[in-house]
């Protein structure tokens, strides 16, 4: 049998660009401004000489930003109708995964103008919402954090969102599911974005390999009987595409519809070189 495992990556970028990858770490510009980070999937050469990866306006090594120039203020970029505000963080992140813009585009063509009702756990700064929000969708944004969640706020109003567009719960994901359950609550569509360890509001602990079949499971409780999508992504390396999509098929197959799992990058500038960012598994209702 011969399987091939698809791969996805955006191709409309014009604020964000990889420029080089290699031995470890990647060169991104995020709006004009150069940063390094280290990536542990890049195992191969540096395409470009050492005099552009100086050139980085800062540099993440040893667990903290180097600066050798601050970030802009405001530090922002856009994606077509998506606008975010960026800042560095103590976990090397700037608060967007550009790769994350298939699923955004996803969204939009999933949701198309329908006032679908739409749950996002582990949301971030908002991405998915607001992508989900300028398509038509009623989003419930849950995060555990407080301050992610004002993050987010910031940047659905930077894109054009009033402030009681979005639902926003700070919350433990698996609770707040499990308590959507008890008040017969359901959704036409679930966005997952959980991460391999962390806490929730109250210092619930979460494990990526102990509760995600278990989240999933709650989930697919509160799918409402014509639900359109769930669409989840990974960022562990423990986990394949195809032990993802698998999951999905065991827990969402008997729903009918159609799964599907690929793998997600981000495509070098000027070179065909691909950098592994995630896993995706998407599923879709009748």
């Amino acid at each position: 049998m011969t399987t091939t495992i698809p791969i996805e990556f955006p191709t409309n970028w014009t604020d964000y660009q990889l420029l080089d990858s290699g031995e470890g770490e990647k060169l991104e510009s995020f709006g004009g401004y150069k940063i390094v980070r280290p990536d542990p999937r890049v195992i191969w050469s540096k395409g470009k000489p050492s005099s552009e990866w100086q050139s980085a306006d800062a540099i993440f090594v040893d667990d903290r930003w180097n600066y050798k120039k601050n970030p802009p203020k405001p530090w922002q970029i856009s994606y077509k109708n998506l606008k975010f505000n960026l800042r560095p963080t103590d976990f090397r992140h700037v608060g967007i995964f550009p790769e994350q813009a298939v699923n955004w585009d996803w969204l939009g063509k999933v949701i198309n103008g329908k006032p679908l009702k739409v749950l996002n756990l582990f949301a971030y700064t908002g991405s998915a919402t607001i992508a989900a929000t300028q398509a038509g969708a009623k989003v419930t944004h849950v995060d555990g954090s407080k301050g992610i969640i004002s993050w987010a706020k910031e940047n659905a109003l930077l894109s054009g969102l009033t402030s009681d567009a979005i639902r926003w719960i700070e919350d433990d994901a698996l609770k707040f599911v499990i308590r959507e359950q008890r008040r017969s609550a359901t959704y036409d569509g679930i966005i997952l974005d959980p991460p391999r360890f962390g806490h929730g509001a109250k210092g619930e602990i979460w494990k990526l390999e102990k509760d995600l079949r278990k989240l999933l499971l709650a989930c697919k409780v509160i799918l409402s009987p014509n639900s359109k999508f769930v669409l989840m992504s990974v960022y562990t390396a423990d986990l394949s595409a195809i032990a993802v999509g698998q999951l999905f098929t065991s827990v969402l197959g008997s729903l009918g519809g159609k799964s599907e799992s690929m793998e997600i990058a981000i495509k070098e500038n000027n070179s065909d070189r691909l950098l592994p960012s995630g896993i995706v598994a998407r599923w879709s209702g009748v």
